[in-house]
């Protein structure tokens, strides 16, 4: 055989091998995006949920003074984690961006009440927690009424369960087709040394000696394959950064970094699997079947 001939044999092979890394880098990839919105699916709830107002109106007689108090002590409660005080002239100025400069010729007086705005926290987002902390803050002899859409946040628990459970399951879908996938590329790549690893059994070799180099190899194309995927994602979230700011806020990095770390692994993992079936297939192969 010339030395041209071995280029381009080398070529080839090289040119297999860093498609298969790519081809599984992609699928990984795929996989790393919905995994990171899956760790975070928790958080983004929490988000949309903590940023549901709940206005505890005062009466009319309550001074700033004694509101003001209030406010700090509704910010010990276990549920709420956060209150904004909206004075009579902050509620005024809102009203009039709703209703006009001209909404207060109809009364005689400024109605409009000093209240306090509630954000609770995620986990008592739910309507018994909220009738229970109705109740509670209406109790308090300067409180006149605690308002909240009750549609508004019934509509969005349960849209915040169905597309968690839609997430779900569409990631396991997606876990099942990776598997197939890298499997089929593995299963391609290996195939091609189909008549390598005939002759290895003619002479002898065991099937945990056929399998060594295969599974090595496959080891390293794996980790290879989830470091590319792994790179390409900090990139991804990087450039993303700048344009999703506020949803950035809320992800979790430790568990960002759990997904990059379980991106390799499952890169590796998959890998060695579909090429330990793939290589005790092949040995298994007779003279026909490799041609077929």
């Amino acid at each position: 055989m010339g030395k041209r001939e071995k280029n381009i044999i080398a070529k080839r092979l090289v040119h297999s091998y860093l498609s298969s890394i790519i081809s599984i880098a992609l699928v990984l990839l795929l996989v790393g995006i919905f995994g990171i919105l899956a760790a975070n699916a928790g958080a983004v709830q929490n988000y949309f949920r903590e940023n549901v107002k709940i206005s505890a109106i005062l009466k009319e007689n309550v001074p700033d003074l004694h509101a003001k108090k209030l406010q700090r002590q509704l910010d010990l409660h276990p549920a709420i984690k956060k209150t904004t005080f909206i004075s009579k002239e902050q509620g005024t100025e809102e009203m009039r961006r709703l209703l006009g400069e001209d909404f207060l010729e109809a009364f005689e007086s400024n109605p409009i009440p000093v209240s306090i705005e509630l954000n609770l926290k995620g986990e008592y987002f739910h309507p018994d927690s909220i009738g229970a902390i109705k109740e509670s803050l209406l109790k308090n002899p300067q409180i006149e009424e605690v308002a909240y859409q009750e549609s508004l946040l019934e509509v969005l628990n349960n849209n915040l369960e169905k597309i968690a459970m839609a997430f779900l399951v569409f990631i396991v879908l997606l876990m099942f087709i990776s598997f197939v996938l890298i499997n089929n590329t593995v299963r391609l790549n290996i195939y091609s040394k189909r008549f390598s690893i005939y002759t290895m059994r003619l002479v002898g070799a065991k099937r945990s000696f056929i399998r060594a180099p295969f599974l090595v190899k496959s080891l390293f194309q794996g980790i290879l394959s989830g470091l590319l995927a792994a790179l390409a994602l900090v990139g991804i979230l990087y450039l993303l950064r700048n344009e999703f700011r506020q949803i950035f806020s809320i992800f979790q990095m430790e568990l960002i970094a759990a997904v990059l770390g379980g991106v390799v692994v499952l890169g590796a993992v998959i890998c060695l699997v579909c090429t330990f079936f793939v290589v005790n297939r092949m040995v298994s192969l007779t003279n026909d079947e490799l041609y077929y």
